[in-house]
């Protein structure tokens, strides 16, 4: 019989990209018990808040043996630790296109956690957002209330206390594959590096189509765009007025 693993939730969120940003965090350990994180920043971003809200899930269990199972909707956060972060480090921390990686302090003290567990001791989960999972909605409420700077009480207590129902767990918790936007998204072309959007005045860097769509979607003025590289991103976010670092 396989041993139980120790349940993970994590998110990351930013009012303004950068703004005042929060993250959350749900340990739940196979003995039973509950411990809620959160922190927050009064200038990040969404992508910072993920990274860090994985960091800090996973500091907090340095010396804690047993496998992980780590639960987030950050598509960014997965698809880095679990690939991009090997041609990162053997380019000396440089993308494909030979610039520097963003959040590269972020990026090393997670590779530097997740390596010492072992590959095999640590699984990551996409959840989708706002889907109703019991977990995803009570971390993202967490990360929220630290961005808006009204933080919630944290609960750290027995499982059996817990008032939210923590273990109902997704079936599938594969990532989503990449997909080209629909007609009129995008005129790009060459497969997807990153995906991105501008919803009043602040832009944003998409893993999938998906993400950016739902972050545009039904939004006035909302701008949206492939890249197909790391200099294509540069090059869209000049023509919409903004610097490359605004993400």
């Amino acid at each position: 019989m396989s041993e139980q693993p120790i349940t993970v939730f994590t998110d990351g969120a930013s009012k303004g990209n950068p703004g005042p940003g929060g993250w959350g965090v749900i340990i739940v350990t196979p003995d039973g018990h509950v411990t809620e994180l959160g922190g927050g920043a009064v200038v990040t971003t969404n992508n910072k808040m993920e990274l860090t809200g994985a960091i800090e899930a996973l500091s907090r269990l340095q010396g804690t043996r047993g496998p992980v199972s780590v639960y987030t909707d950050s598509t960014y956060v997965i698809q880095g630790i679990g690939g991009w972060v090997y041609g990162w480090k053997r380019r000396g921390w440089k993308t494909a296109a030979g610039t520097d990686v963003l959040n590269r302090v972020l990026w090393e003290q997670l590779d530097e956690l997740t390596s010492a567990r072992g590959p095999r001791s640590l699984t990551w989960h996409y959840v989708r957002g706002h889907v109703g999972i019991p977990g995803n909605e009570r971390v993202d409420e967490i990360a929220d209330s630290f961005a808006t700077q009204k933080p919630v009480a944290l609960y750290d207590g027995p499982l059996s206390g817990y008032p939210v129902p923590i273990l109902d767990l997704p079936d599938d918790t594969s990532v989503p594959a990449r997909r080209e936007p629909s007609a009129g998204a995008s005129r790009s072309t060459g497969p997807a590096y990153s995906y991105l959007s501008v919803v009043d005045g602040q832009p944003m860097r998409h893993a999938t189509w998906s993400e950016c769509e739902r972050r545009v979607k039904g939004r006035s003025g909302a701008r949206f765009k492939k890249a197909t590289s790391a200099a294509d991103e540069q090059v869209i976010l000049r023509s919409w007025g903004l610097r490359p670092d605004d993400v």
